[in-house]
This record gives C-alpha cells, sequence and structure tokens, in this order.
C-alpha cells in the first residue's frame, strides 16, 4: 500500500535566499500546503515602491492610533516625517514601538508587508538631505533640511485664507525592523518572517 503524503507540521519552512539577502521562514501554519515562502526581493519591493503605509502607534493612556503616510526605504529602515506637535509625533515620543503596514485590499493577489520597531528622530543634516532627495525622487515632495528636520514651504497655513503658506517644520524618523512579514496572496498564501537584531538579519 503506498505511504500516505507526509502532512504539514506547521514548523518553519527554510527558504533558499541569494547570498547576502535576509534569513526568512515560512510560517506553515498560515500558508497553502507546499508552498514557498516569498523572496527577500519581493519585500523589499513593496517596502521601496509602496507609496503609503499604514503607522500604528500607541497613545501614552494605551489606546491605538493608526494612520496613513509616505515613507522612504534607506540604509535597511523605513523612514517617515510628521510634524513636531502632531498625534503620532507624541505617541513615540512616549513610546518608540511602532507598526508600519502596506499591501491590497484584494482577496486573491497581492502582497502585504508588516514592519515591526522601534522609531528613532534622524537629526544629522547631511543624512536628512539625502533622505530629502530621496523624497524628492520619489514623491516629488521637496523639502529643506535645517537644524535636524525637514521644513515643508509648500504646506497650508492653517489660516483663514485658503492660498496662504507657512513653512511647517517636520520631524523626520526611521524605523529599523526588528521583524518583518509578508503574506502572500495568489495561487498560493503564503505567510514569510524575517528577523532581524541591530539592523542586520538573525535566525528566523
Amino acid at each position: 500500500m503506498a505511504a500516505e503524503p507526509a502532512q504539514p507540521t506547521g514548523d518553519p519552512v527554510e527558504p533558499i535566499e541569494e547570498a547576502g539577502a535576509p534569513a526568512g521562514v515560512l510560517m506553515t501554519d498560515f500558508s497553502s500546503p507546499g508552498s514557498a515562502p516569498t523572496p527577500w526581493a519581493d519585500a523589499q519591493t513593496v517596502l521601496q515602491g509602496a507609496e503609503i503605509f499604514w503607522l500604528s502607534t500607541v497613545r501614552p493612556d494605551g489606546r491605538p492610533h493608526v494612520t496613513p503616510l509616505i515613507t522612504v526605504w534607506a540604509d535597511g529602515a523605513l523612514h517617515f516625517c510628521t510634524g513636531r506637535t502632531e498625534r503620532k509625533a507624541r505617541n513615540l515620543a512616549a513610546n518608540p514601538g511602532c507598526v508600519l503596514t502596506t499591501g491590497t485590499n484584494l482577496m486573491t493577489e497581492g502582497l502585504d508587508v508588516v514592519l515591526e520597531g522601534a522609531a528613532e528622530r534622524v537629526t544629522e543634516d547631511h543624512t536628512l538631505r539625502r533622505l530629502a532627495d530621496r523624497w524628492a525622487c520619489k514623491y516629488d515632495w521637496h523639502f529643506d533640511v535645517r537644524d535636524g528636520a525637514f521644513w515643508d514651504s509648500e504646506a497650508p497655513s492653517g489660516g483663514s485664507d485658503p492660498g496662504e503658506q507657512a513653512t511647517v517644520e517636520a520631524y523626520v524618523f526611521q524605523v529599523q525592523p526588528t521583524t518583518i512579514y509578508a503574506y502572500g496572496r495568489g495561487e498560493d498564501y503564503t505567510a514569510t518572517r524575517w528577523r532581524f537584531e541591530d539592523g542586520a538579519s538573525v535566525e528566523a
């Protein structure tokens, strides 16, 4: 009698990645039987190219806060900016832990990516100038850099004149991942996880 096919054990499946790529695993409990992990290159394409991420932070009283924003991927981290008095900036001042999520709302196709980490302000002007160039290239959004922050001279003033412009200070944050998840949908459903320590990939 033919042997019964092996059943999934729920143990992570080690992927085959090109040399130097972060080491990820397929979470078999959340993936189609026999499916393969998402390649790191596919996840990185989403991290670099997605125009909108959703940032989840926690208010000082413990209530969650979620907001969409634009990001750039550089030096192995996601970067975003926010006005220094905005809710997300105040949340991060009290608790830097956050999650950034992007993907699609389609059931039968797409790749969702979730990045967990701690937000840290970027204040070095030379780094901010390089990041401002990334914002300009990706979004055609131009920031001035001075005093450890972005300055947006095209922002609405918030005054009574709708056409009035004001120069608005924006803090820039980077989030180096501690964990990244990629959820693929299509012919197979896949859930892949990468873990990082001090910006470097570690055993998943």
